[in-house]
């Protein structure tokens, strides 16, 4: 497995969150948006999806289209809110500790 790979799938979920704070998105169009960003298939972000509703992170709906079937939207809950605060944190002290690591700074 490629390390970039690795990477993002580490960074999905805190994405995945995150923009769904902004508003509900539907499944292909959050990997749209993502994909705006990072080169992502569309079928890695529907398990993280899954799981984060089954979690409580999420609450599902439906809602009609007009090009097609219903599409099944996703609402943060206050739980997957609380949850992208943690992660953010995390990922500030996470990414600033590899940037001074690459830089080969001593924070002794």
């Amino acid at each position: 497995m490629n390390l970039q790979v690795q990477f993002k799938k580490g960074a999905l979920e805190l994405c995945v969150l995150n923009l769904t704070i902004e508003k509900d998105y539907y499944g292909y169009e959050l990997v749209n948006r993502i994909s705006d960003f990072l080169d992502i298939a569309e079928g890695t972000v529907y398990p993280i999806l899954r799981r984060l509703s089954k979690e409580g992170f999420f609450e599902t709906y439906l809602q009609e289209s007009n090009e097609g079937p219903p599409r099944k939207y996703y609402h943060i809950t206050s739980l997957g809110k609380e949850r992208a605060t943690l992660l953010k944190q995390e990922w500030v002290v996470f990414s600033n500790s590899i940037d001074d690591l690459l830089k080969g700074e001593d924070n002794e």
